[in-house]
């Protein structure tokens, strides 16, 4: 079992830049895809950015793009969320979610791991 906690989320301003951490426990994360969801009161989790297992390559929403990265530490057993001209849209709950099959979907039902959310708010 993995267990997963965020930290990270404030407020923050439009064009401002905020980073997010996710600490597992419980086990290596090392074989595992990881990802980043986001949730808005009322709608569903969304897809963000996710980061394979083996070769680190990592794929994005288009929203996201250009804007956000994510990244490993498996050393540290950590995977980050680095977010750069923030915008009001990135206000959301963001999730971190591990998949130990590796294959860094983009779909919810894929991941078996999830952490309890991290709030960001972005304002002016």
């Amino acid at each position: 079992q993995v267990q997963l906690v965020e930290s990270g989320g404030e407020l923050g301003r439009p064009g401002a830049s905020l980073g997010l951490s996710c600490a597992a426990s419980g086990a290596s994360i090392a074989p595992y895809a990881l990802a980043w969801f986001r949730q808005v009161p009322g709608r569903e989790r969304d897809f963000v950015a996710a980061i394979a297992w083996n070769d680190g390559n990592t794929h994005y929403t288009d929203s996201v793009k250009g804007r956000f990265t994510i990244s490993r530490d498996n050393a540290k057993n950590t995977v980050y969320l680095q977010m750069n001209s923030l915008k009001p849209e990135d206000t959301a709950v963001y999730y971190c979610a591990a998949d130990p099959w590796g294959r860094g979907s983009e779909r919810v039902a894929v991941y078996d791991y999830w952490g309890q959310g991290t709030q960001v708010t972005v304002s002016s």
